[in-house]
Formats: C-alpha cells, sequence, structure tokens
C-alpha cells in the first residue's frame, strides 16, 4: 500500500564560522544561546548556540500522513519550508530528527531539465531523464514511441538539444516528465507547458499524469492548483505547521495570515 508517514521532523542547516567573522563580536555577548524568530514575514526560525554555530530550522517539529489517492498542496510564505519538505521527501535531505517512512516509489520532478545533456540526442535524452526520474529500462522502452510522437519533434530527436528552441527544448521535457506512471509524484509548482499551440494538450496530458499517479504532493503559490488537483492542503510557517486539511479551510488560515502581516 501506497503511503507517507512523517512524524515530528526537524531538518537544520548549520552555518560555521558566522560569529568569528566580525570585529562585532567582540562587542556582542557570547553566551546569548537562545532560540528567536527571524524578523519579518519570511524564512525559518534562527537558533544561535553558545558553540557559535548558527542554525536554520527549515523545518521544526512536522508531522502528517497520506494515503493513495491523496494530492497534497503545500502553500505559504517565501522561505516557510515548502521546497525544504519536498526535497525532504524526495530524500535529497533527511532529517536530523523525527521519523520519515515512505511506501512506493518516489518520482521528484523540480525541473524539466534534470539529467538532460546539452550534447546528447532527444532520443538519448529521453533515457537520460527518464532514468533520473526512477524508472527502468523497460518502463522507458515502452513509452519511447509516445514520447516521441507527443513532443512533434520529428527528425530534431535524431539531433543534440542544444540545437533545439527553448520551445522545442520544453516540448521534449514535458512528454518525457508525463510519459510515466509515479507512484508518489513530488512537484514544486506545476510543470510548464510551452508555447500556446502546445497548451490544451499538454494540459490534458497532464491531468491524465496526475490520474495515474498514487499520490501527487506539489508546493504551489496558485490557489487556482490547490482547488483544481488537490484533495488535501498544507500550510506551512517558518518550517512549522499551521494547518493540514481541507484546501478550502487552509486557504482561508493563508488568507488570514497574509492579511495580519500586511
Amino acid at each position: 500500500m501506497i503511503g507517507i508517514d512523517v512524524e515530528n521532523i526537524h531538518v537544520e542547516f548549520p552555518l560555521y564560522g558566522q560569529r568569528q567573522r566580525s570585529l562585532r563580536n567582540l562587542i556582542v555577548p557570547k553566551n546569548f544561546g537562545v532560540r528567536r524568530p527571524t524578523p519579518g514575514a519570511v524564512g525559518g526560525l534562527i537558533e544561535a548556540e553558545v558553540s557559535g554555530k548558527v542554525v536554520i530550522n527549515a523545518i521544526d517539529g512536522l508531522s502528517f500522513s497520506l494515503r493513495e489517492g491523496d494530492r497534497l498542496g503545500i502553500i505559504g510564505h517565501n522561505g516557510a519550508g515548502k521546497t525544504t519538505l519536498l526535497r525532504v521527501l524526495a530524500g535529497v535531505y533527511e532529517p536530523v530528527r523525527g521519523r520519515l517512512t515512505i511506501r512506493g516509489s518516489v518520482t521528484p520532478m523540480f525541473s524539466l531539465s534534470d539529467g538532460m545533456d546539452q550534447d546528447a540526442t532527444g532520443y538519448e535524452n529521453i533515457w537520460l531523464r527518464s532514468a533520473v526520474l526512477g524508472f527502468s529500462r523497460s518502463a522507458i522502452a515502452d513509452h519511447i514511441d509516445d514520447i516521441a510522437e507527443f513532443s512533434e519533434l520529428g527528425e530534431y530527436l535524431n539531433m543534440p538539444v542544444r540545437t533545439y528552441s527553448s520551445g522545442m527544448f520544453v516540448r521534449l521535457g514535458f512528454a518525457i516528465a508525463t510519459a510515466l506512471d509515479p507512484q508518489i509524484l513530488i512537484m514544486d509548482e506545476m510543470i510548464g507547458a510551452g508555447d500556446a499551440k502546445f497548451i490544451s494538450r499538454a494540459e490534458a496530458r497532464l491531468k491524465r499524469m496526475i490520474e495515474r499517479t498514487g499520490i501527487l504532493v506539489v508546493a504551489t503559490h496558485a490557489t487556482g492548483i490547490l482547488k483544481t488537483w488537490c484533495n488535501k492542503a498544507m500550510l506551512l510557517s517558518r518550517g512549522r505547521l499551521v494547518h493540514f486539511g481541507d484546501v478550502d479551510e487552509t486557504l482561508k488560515r493563508y488568507e488570514e495570515i497574509a492579511t495580519s502581516n500586511a
């Protein structure tokens, strides 16, 4: 059974040498190991230790669970911890405390260009990009014709992608990204669709891929994406969970916080 269980995880980014690099440290007391929030509305909590190490608490005691069929949208201010959480789920970052349990294969989709080689041909990049997304050789082979047909690049697939226009490059990357059937799909914003002629076909293809996905987790600033694609939403602030549950209720809480900070 596909699932994600996150139990009280903490993600910290230590900054070394911050207290030794300035003459002001001769004036500021060195024993101020007091936790304090960063000023303003962005960023995680900063903790200064007696040792002089400064720690950014990017994720601070986060817990939630997802099951097959869930589509989770993550919202919050810049620096709230959205992308950090996605990278934890994708295995890029490891929590310093807490427990993360993932049942099922994870496909991270942070960029259409990850794993692409500018000197390789379009066909070669289908293999390279699909491998980066974590799919087997047999799965890639089964989808090559579909990717080629949807991209509409024809003979250009035999040419190096450095010869492509930006629109052609997006077509290829999008065709590859949406061809396969991920169990758990992790996305940082919804992937773009390229030129106007391509958009309607791309939106339909993206919809079909998401319908085939076991669990979707997407970070976004667009409320329309949450209402269209998601059945659950999470609001983060400074690395902490503010609300998790119904999309409309989460958006309401988000608007209340934005208004209070205005």
